[in-house]
């Protein structure tokens, strides 16, 4: 059945509509604000969900040391918005990106991080163009396989070889331990700070990361600040990793079931384009529906959602408008321009996602 609100946004705004309930964005802020300080590690959220300066600006208001980015056009957008202390968390290589990052750090301060050799040669380009040192992080993998380098040894070399680099500053470690590996990660960090020191240099800055990770605050011994990012939303992998329950997910997709073609399934105005195919590391279907939960999103084309209603004992009509979690919230929100605001049954207005759709 169609929520007063949700036929509202139909008939003002139409579907599909990325909705954000501005109490729940504001309550989610608090609750990780508290829990950095309360494990006394300084909140430092990554932009990359929400792409608003808008609300990067709310983060900081409420406690944020700084922001994180994924990418140098994104730090752009926060610093024309006059967000100082960011940290690109992202390897950057490139005549055309030192040049872009120099000119960012000229008027922000930047921090990137580095796993190779490589990408240290570039950087004292960019320092030389900001007419002022480059702090850098060396990011290690702690269990990911993803970026960073795999042992202590390679992050100490890569620490000393900033140290010695012309307008770079050795600032510390970036890590992004698995929910369940910080131990080990505990033990790579131990290791590499000792290696370090051995060397007369000190890592004043150790982030690490993850809204998954929020329920690990402060076991790593040594860790300065957190950088969480989807916690801001929230999203059925966040309710299923255990840190958000479905009164913490902010962000709901509105979409209008516009066909019913046989009992057991029908089609939403949300496809591809508006849910993406993100799999939500291996939930059943593609978003949970809250007003028909045992409704399946089995699959999609570009701008159908395919509903598979066999399980469902309440089965929505043709131009009902439901109300969906998104499997994965980051990437949803790189696929549109604006998101509606609301406070309970009130509709705000619309919020720009000023920072979508950068690719570099």
């Amino acid at each position: 059945m169609t929520t007063p609100l949700a036929a509202r946004i139909a008939r003002d705004i139409g579907t599909p509509a990325l909705v954000i309930d501005m109490d729940r964005v504001e309550r989610n802020i608090a609750r990780v604000q508290a829990l950095c300080d309360a494990a006394g590690v300084a909140n430092r959220p990554h932009i990359k969900t929400h792409k608003s300066p808008l609300l990067a600006q709310m983060q900081i208001a409420a406690g944020a040391k700084g922001i994180t980015c994924q990418k140098i056009s994104e730090a752009e957008v926060m610093a024309d918005a006059g967000i100082d202390d960011i940290l690109i968390s992202y390897n950057l290589i490139g005549e055309e990106k030192m040049a872009r990052l120099g000119a960012l750090h000229a008027r922000a301060e930047m921090v990137v991080a580095a796993d190779n050799e490589v990408v240290i040669a570039g950087l004292p380009a960019a320092a030389a163009r900001a007419g002022r040192p480059l702090g850098v992080v060396v990011e290690c993998d702690t269990g990911r396989a993803r970026a960073g380098v795999e042992t202590p040894a390679e992050a100490i070399a890569l620490a000393r070889s900033i140290a010695a680099s012309e307008g770079l500053i050795f600032k510390g470690f970036m890590l992004y331990p698995t929910e369940t590996g910080w131990p080990q990660a505990q033990r790579f960090f131990d290791e590499a700070l000792a290696g370090i020191r051995a060397h007369g240099l000190e890592a004043a800055m150790v982030s690490t990361g993850g809204s998954p990770n929020l329920r690990n605050l402060g076991q790593l011994a040594g860790a300065t600040e957190h950088r969480p990012g989807t916690y801001i939303y929230n999203d059925r992998m966040q309710v299923a990793a255990g840190v958000a329950s479905w009164d913490d997910c902010a962000l709901t997709i509105y979409s209008t079931v516009v066909s019913r073609a046989a009992p057991e399934r029908g089609i939403l105005d949300a496809g591809s384009k508006t849910l993406t195919s993100d799999p939500g590391g291996g939930l059943d279907g593609f978003g949970l529906i809250l007003d028909h939960p045992e409704a399946r999103i089995a699959r999609f084309a570009e701008e159908h959602g395919f509903l598979d209603l066999s399980r469902s004992n309440s089965r929505p009509a043709i131009g009902d408008v439901v109300r969906i979690v998104p499997n994965h919230v980051c990437v949803v929100v790189n696929m549109v321009d604006e998101v509606v605001m609301v406070r309970g049954d009130e509709i705000l207005g619309t919020l720009p996602v000023a920072a979508r759709g950068r690719l570099k």
